[in-house]
């Protein structure tokens, strides 16, 4: 695994790390920003995610895993296409923002049912906030949340908002890692 977290540190660095100040979904500014879609549309990077973070739940027995929606979207995608051809496939799920005003008017799409161990994908956490906005709904629907996972984690108060929580928490990298 290590050719591949080497392999997706230089795809942050390349394409997905621009400096200069930005607002991010925290409500916070930053002098910089980390575009997860930059990772979860490139193909390259988007395998790698998929590979690391399947890796990473090996050893967890989950029935599926999810997110908010767009962030998490992808990745799961990666994620569930890789179980699928390594024999232990999962089931995915993603949580809109906000509840459909039409048709099923369903705020999560996918595959989730009551009872179910669950893993909560984040492309990158500040505080914690959109993965818990995930979090909260899928507990909702009466999942049980086994751990949360994010690519990049800011070190802005995430780790300690989800243990404070009693989650399990973990990244593929933080921001030091970044050299930032």
């Amino acid at each position: 695994m290590k050719k591949y977290r080497d392999r997706l540190l230089d795809i942050i660095k390349t394409k997905a790390l621009i400096f200069g100040e930005r607002k991010l979904a925290s409500g916070r500014t930053s002098n910089y920003y980390i575009d997860g879609k930059m990772l979860t549309f490139d193909p390259e990077g988007l395998y790698i995610i998929g590979k690391i973070i399947f890796d990473m739940l090996k050893e967890d027995q989950l029935q599926a895993i999810g997110g908010l929606a767009l962030g998490a979207v992808p990745i799961v995608s990666a994620v569930a296409v890789i179980s699928f051809i390594e024999g232990r496939p999962l089931r995915t799920f993603a949580v809109r923002a906000d509840k459909k005003d039409h048709g099923t008017e369903k705020q999560l799409e996918g595959y989730l049912e009551t009872g179910w161990s669950v893993a909560i994908i984040d492309d990158v956490v500040t505080t914690g906030g959109s993965s818990f906005k995930a979090i909260q709904v899928a507990e909702a629907k009466g999942a049980i949340i086994k751990k949360v996972i994010a690519v990049v984690d800011r070190l802005e108060g995430a780790r300690e908002f989800f243990l404070e929580k009693n989650y399990r928490f973990d990244s593929i990298f933080t921001k030091e890692d970044l050299g930032i």
